[in-house]
């Protein structure tokens, strides 16, 4: 049976509780308990705008470079059931204001076809195309991967039946708990690999990713420079604020689709 409509709203009430949840993870027992019911088997692998990566200047070698919104398409054209949230929880918990509340998940796989309909609805493979590509010039960031507490609180399964799509902004997204979280559980969500974010020499410590680029607080400020910790999910976040454009992404493994989509499918099984 799914979730009601009634325990939804009750979560959503509790939402801006999460760091407390997230401080209980570091418990002894309690924690353990915690990240086997929320958290077990989960592999979370945020991807960075394709429009922040540098790639190159040279126009063929940029068209020629598969960026991270690929992988996305890949599992939502390879899927048979898509279902895509009518809100997302985390921006109307939170009262988001800067971006749109009305882009919700999009979840794929056969476990998807148990949630509330009152939550969301079914859509085709080409609506959930529409409704990605929207996320994106919305300016939202994509997570992707098995989320075991998508399951526990849509109450539904089975868990390698359901892909997690979110789209994220980076003042209300639920893994802003990240820094709080135990480890063990934090671990879980992963940087895209071959992804590296640098500092530049252009850097002039102004502050301004330290302020409002990082919502898992993996930069800092090292006398007069910016200093990315090994704490970043590649996100780009800070890329975009930096007013002087002195943080690059650099893809330095193109070939990441191939293991990415082994992996995942490893994980979850959308057809």
């Amino acid at each position: 049976m799914s979730s009601p409509v009634w325990f939804v709203n009750l979560i959503k009430k509790t939402f801006p509780k999460r760091f407390l949840l997230a401080k209980l993870t570091r418990l002894p027992v309690l924690g353990d308990f915690l990240d086997g019911w929320l958290f077990g088997g989960d592999d979370i692998i945020y991807l960075p705008k394709d429009r922040v990566i540098a790639v190159g200047e040279d126009a063929a070698e940029r068209e020629s470079v598969v960026l991270p919104s690929r992988l996305v398409e890949h599992f939502v054209e390879k899927a048979n059931h898509h279902w895509i949230m009518n809100t997302c929880i985390c921006r109307e918990a939170s009262g988001c204001r800067d971006y749109p509340v009305n882009l919700g998940c999009l979840f794929l796989g056969e476990a998807a076809l148990g949630i509330n309909p009152k939550l969301g609805r079914k859509v085709t493979k080409e609506e959930a195309l529409d409704h990605v590509r929207k996320c994106r010039e919305a300016g939202l960031f994509h997570l992707i991967g098995r989320n075991k507490l998508d399951t526990v609180w849509l109450n539904v399964g089975p868990g390698n039946r359901l892909l997690t799509i979110c789209s994220c902004c980076p003042c209300c997204c639920l893994w802003r708990m990240l820094p709080v979280l135990s480890e063990k559980i934090s671990g879980k969500v992963h940087r895209m690999p071959g992804v590296s974010v640098r500092v530049t020499e252009d850097c002039r410590g102004c502050g301004t990713c330290v302020e409002r680029g990082c919502f898992v607080k993996a930069i800092t400020l090292e006398g007069s420079r910016a200093v990315i910790g090994e704490e970043c999910r590649g996100c780009g976040h800070c890329v975009e604020v930096c007013p002087h454009g002195a943080i690059k992404i650099v893809l330095e493994d193109r070939t990441f689709m191939e293991g990415l989509v082994d992996r995942i499918s490893g994980l979850v099984d959308v057809t």
